[in-house]
């Protein structure tokens, strides 16, 4: 058996081409409803569910007691969900480099595929259709022997988004993993590095050609960064090889 059972991906960034779409739509947001950020700030952010990043931001200035702190969560929520949708149903959606190569070779070893994000279920569908990976997926978004992913999960299903290890657990569970070093776990952000090494995951690792650089990321506890997807395979194999030596 090949020792490596479940490959949990984030979507924009790491499999999904963001080009600061998601960074784009925020800023864009925030400036409509009055939020003073910045891209920096909202970098930073990035992997996380993002009402949660918007009531942080709002908490920030105008303090969650305010009396119209959830009327201005509400109002920067809204843009933000139109301004993103809008930007994925009339721009390419397109697959990082070597993506869709990975899924192919861990295909080809039995290993199952979970893509995680931080956005909502909206939007994560939307990017599934445009992308073709809804292929085969039932109604609770778990893949068959023709789909092209195994399951796609959301903070909408777990209660928890990144950096909690919520989506790569309800992962296991729902494909049939019980023990998490038989699970890797990749993203472009510091929290989906969090979430990874929370679960136990046997390797966390990082892509740095998504939202964070090589040097933003370096500084957060990991298993190993990655310039694309397309390097996935082969450190796999170097990684497994080496274990068994």
């Amino acid at each position: 058996m090949f020792p490596i059972q479940l490959a949990v991906f984030d979507m924009a960034g790491t499999t999904v081409e963001d080009n600061k779409t998601v960074e784009n739509s925020f800023y864009e947001a925030a400036t409509k409803s009055g939020l003073q950020v910045t891209r920096q700030r909202i970098n930073a952010m990035q992997g996380l569910p993002k009402r949660i990043v918007i009531e942080s931001f709002w908490g920030e200035v105008i303090g969650r007691d305010h009396a119209d702190f959830q009327q201005k969560v509400d109002e920067t929520y809204a843009a933000f969900r139109q301004i993103l949708e809008n930007q994925y149903l009339t721009k390419p959606v397109l697959p990082t480099e070597g993506a869709l190569e990975t899924f192919a070779w861990l295909r080809e070893h039995g290993v199952k595929i979970a893509l995680t994000t931080g956005f909502y279920r909206g939007v994560t569908n939307i990017l599934l259709n445009r992308l073709g990976w809804d292929k085969g997926l039932d109604e609770n978004f778990r893949g068959s022997a023709d789909s092209i992913i195994d399951l796609s999960l959301t903070p909408d299903e777990t209660g928890k988004g990144r950096p909690h290890p919520d989506m790569i657990l309800k992962a296991m569970e729902i494909l049939g993993i019980s023990d998490a070093k038989q699970v890797v776990n990749i993203g472009d952000t510091p929290s989906d590095l969090q979430s990874g090494r929370a679960a136990g995951c046997l390797l966390s690792l990082g892509v740095t050609n998504g939202s964070h650089t090589r040097e933003q990321l370096l500084i957060h506890d990991n298993d190993g960064l990655l310039d694309s997807m397309k390097e996935f395979p082969n450190f796999i194999s170097e990684f497994l090889s080496k274990m068994s030596v």
